[in-house]
């Protein structure tokens, strides 16, 4: 077997990218997925509960069955198990990239049968708000303001007494928890899930898919895993890893009858690079458009703003949401232009087309007023993936200059790792962060799609009219979809 092609692995991004798009995208993670913060495989976990059954961890292939021996050996008293999970997975381990990754998306569905907080700490992180459910009554309850859903379908570190662990637990799964089962089945009927770090040994889960395959046969919905490609093991003979490799393809034939699809790695920093390209691909379809004007350089104010006015417009009707902060002689016509396409289509206005963030021009309370426009940059930029800059001057003690907040929000972009596009022909701080971006090679790099020469030229030219502008600048960001 080979790994997953670029050129296939563009595709799942682009097929994820939609569900994500309109919410129907949902994370399954397993242990896989907590393992790079630092937490011990399950085989560790329980050796020393083999080596008091006088058993060989490596020997043992069922784990479910493991713990069940030491509760029996007991009598069905599982504190030492208890224990052995609080103390090695109740500490603070360090968020992983892909869990940060995947708390920045707009996911609002997630299933695990981690124990552990990574997921709902990483979404904490974001700012997001999370609701964890990890007992059957806590399904009725909602979360007031919440961002996402964290089903632990298999308890969770606080309360290691209720954790699903033994064959006890497993065998009246279907019984204590049947809501989380029909909940999840709900959600592999209705959502595209990715499932992350997770070998399908999971009794639970084989069973639940295996309801959804028989109620729905060939109309399952498509669903994806990322698996690394088995390689050799030091010290393993050639047989052996072609046993396990051929394991691993008749696994992956496998899981297509219940609409899974593999992605197949070479390595697992792959992974994290896929989810990379994912939250790139997503927030490139939100573009950032920073201008301030008091004067419009060689235009007048009429001929500027109807230039970004039908920028703004083409960039909606584009299906592209725009994000503005309002800015002097540039918010206004970014506005009239996005809503001028919005009810020519017949549509009505949401956070989907425009953001706005007007600045705050009163220091109400004790912060600083620099100190919260900062945040308040950050927080509107960090919903775009593009960043054009327009004009860039402002009117200060009867003197026209650069536009220091352009130029702040210039930095942020570039920080938060936006597409920059300064558009250098309108003059001012543009024309100076284009200058700037051009003895750096930044137009060169991997960041602009090839044959852009001519376009990047254009938008950076001091004799180029407000026409070729835009439509350079348009045929741009359509390369970089």
């Amino acid at each position: 077997m080979e790994p997953t092609s670029d050129k296939q692995k563009q595709r799942f991004v682009t097929e994820l990218l939609k569900d994500l798009s309109e919410d129907n995208l949902a994370i399954f993670a397993g242990a896989g997925l907590s393992a790079p913060a630092g937490f011990v495989s399950w085989p560790e976990l329980l050796r020393p509960i083999a080596d008091e059954l006088e058993l060989e961890i490596e020997k043992e292939t069922d784990l479910v069955a493991l713990a069940q021996y030491h509760c029996n050996a007991n009598q069905a008293n599982r504190g030492r198990l208890n224990q052995i999970l609080v103390d090695d997975l109740s500490h603070d381990a360090k968020i992983t990239d892909n869990h940060k990754v995947i708390a920045r998306l707009p996911i609002s569905t997630f299933w695990t049968t981690n124990y552990d907080k990574l997921i709902e700490r990483s979404l904490v992180e974001v700012g997001k708000v999370p609701d964890v459910k990890h007992r059957v009554k806590q399904l009725s309850f909602t979360k007031r303001g919440r961002d996402a859903v964290v089903y632990k379908m298999h308890g969770d570190i606080e309360h290691p007494d209720e954790a699903v662990l033994t064959k006890d637990d497993y065998e009246s799964y279907h019984v204590k928890m049947q809501p989380f089962i029909n909940a999840l089945s709900g959600d592999l009927v209705s959502k595209t899930f990715l499932f992350m770090g997770f070998s399908f040994t999971d009794p639970n889960l084989d069973y639940i898919l295996s309801r959804v395959r028989v109620a729905y046969t060939k109309d399952q919905r498509q669903h994806y895993c990322i698996q690394k490609l088995v390689s050799a093991l030091p010290g393993e003979s050639a047989a052996d890893t072609e046993y396990r490799q051929r394991k691993q393809e008749l696994f992956i034939q496998d899981l297509l009858r219940f609409g899974i699809k593999t992605i197949l790695v070479s390595d697992y920093s792959e992974i994290t690079d896929l989810l990379l390209s994912l939250e790139s691909s997503y927030r490139r379809k939100s573009i950032f458009i920073s201008g301030a004007a008091h004067l419009y350089g060689r235009w007048d104010k009429e001929e500027a703003e109807k230039f970004i006015y039908k920028l703004a417009k083409e960039l909606s009707a584009k299906d592209f949401r725009v994000v503005s902060g309002f800015g002097l002689g540039v918010g206004s016509s970014v506005i009239s232009g996005v809503l001028e396409n919005v009810y020519m289509n017949g549509s009505k206005l949401d956070s989907e087309q425009l953001i706005l963030r007007p600045f705050p021009q009163n220091q109400v309370g004790q912060r600083p007023r620099d100190e919260l426009w900062h945040d308040y940059r950050n927080d509107m930029i960090s919903y775009a993936g593009i960043a054009i800059f327009l004009f860039g001057n402002k009117l200060v003690k009867d003197e026209v200059i650069e536009s220091d907040g352009l130029i702040k929000e210039f930095e942020i972009a570039r920080e938060k790792g936006l597409v920059l596009l300064p558009i250098g022909a309108t003059g001012f701080a543009s024309e100076f962060l284009y200058k700037r971006l051009i003895d750096e090679g930044y137009f060169h790099s991997d960041v602009i799609p090839d044959g852009m020469d001519s376009e990047i030229q254009v938008i950076g030219n001091e004799s180029s009219d407000l026409e070729a502008i835009t439509n350079s600048l348009l045929k741009i960001i359509d390369a970089l979809k």
